[in-house]
């Protein structure tokens, strides 16, 4: 209660915002329909014609397979030996790798959600998403501790996606807020 208060007056994104923020990344698919050009404020996308792929956003894939008016095609960084290097990496590294997507956690998941069918071992891939995700926070959550401990004043955030940055931003924010507080002797909630 008190973190989704804190997140709401910080102005924080929750994972389903950030969701449907992603919704638009381009994605291809292979449409099972035949359909003339679809005019949107965002753009437009066509032809449809079965067999040939093409790409759309997201969000317009995820409904057209959820009519099964279509196949979505697994982005290339959504592949078991990709994600097992990427997660090889972080392991072997102290610092954040460059992530092989920047919305890897929303798109991974509303793919595994809505076109499971379509990504080549998602099992495996749900697994190593899941690894990922693990090491990137437990790298974050240090990181974060030595800052405080060691007074830090400032601090990069390089390599790290939107739902990561916000996973952790209510917590740091009050901790940096407490620091200063205490620093410049003022009383503090």
């Amino acid at each position: 209660l008190l973190l989704n208060r804190l997140m709401e007056e910080l102005g924080v994104l929750d994972p389903v915002e950030l969701e449907f923020l992603a919704e638009d990344e381009k994605i291809q698919i292979v449409p099972k329909f035949k359909h003339d050009w679809v005019y949107l404020i965002q753009g437009d996308y066509g032809q449809f014609v079965p067999g040939i792929p093409l790409e759309v956003p997201i969000w317009l894939a995820v409904h057209l397979s959820n009519k099964r008016l279509c196949d979505i095609t697994a982005p290339d960084w959504l592949d078991v030996d990709k994600l097992t290097e990427w997660r090889q990496a972080e392991t072997d590294s102290p610092f954040f790798q460059p992530m092989l997507h920047k919305n890897y956690m929303e798109i991974s998941h509303l793919l595994l959600v809505h076109a499971l069918d379509n990504i080549p071992r998602a099992d495996a891939v749900r697994t190593l998403i899941k690894d990922i995700w693990d090491i990137r926070t437990a790298k974050l959550r240090s990181s974060i501790d030595k800052f405080i401990k060691e007074k830090g004043n400032f601090a990069g955030l390089n390599s790290l996606s939107v739902m990561e940055i916000n996973s952790v931003r209510p917590l740091l924010v009050a901790a940096l807020n407490d620091m200063s507080m205490i620093k410049s002797g003022l009383p503090h909630d």
